[in-house]
């Protein structure tokens, strides 16, 4: 399945809540493409067991795969980690300013009990 859009954020956060969904797509992140056998190898479970992992991860918009000869092999779409850093960087502004805001609060109530003592 060919995506041309960014995945929704639901189905994205969804996916990777899983621990082994989220160490797959840490690895493709850091490795690039790899077949399927490759994905599974540190895994203790079965390659069926795998496959299931990479499909919800496929129908969550993560990763694509493709048949190259006898291997499936799987990547991240960029697309889908573009979505998950502009959401963030909207969220980390936001706690940017609120930790601004309570550093100033601090400030001014130390040089409060600075001047009471």
């Amino acid at each position: 399945m060919i995506r041309t859009s960014a995945p929704p954020l639901h189905a994205v956060f969804g996916a990777l809540a899983d621990p082994t969904r989220l160490a797959i797509v840490e690895r493709l992140l850091r490795e690039g493409e790899r077949s399927a056998g490759d994905i599974a190898e540190p895994f203790a479970m079965s390659k069926p067991a795998i496959s299931k992992h990479l499909r919800v991860l496929e129908d969550a918009g993560l990763i694509e795969r493709r048949i190259d000869r006898q291997w499936r092999v799987c990547r991240i779409r960029p697309e889908a980690i573009r979505e998950l850093e502009a959401w963030m960087a909207r969220y980390r502004k936001f706690w940017d300013i609120s930790f601004e805001r309570l550093d100033k609060i601090f400030a001014e109530r130390r040089k409060q009990e600075n001047r009471d003592a």
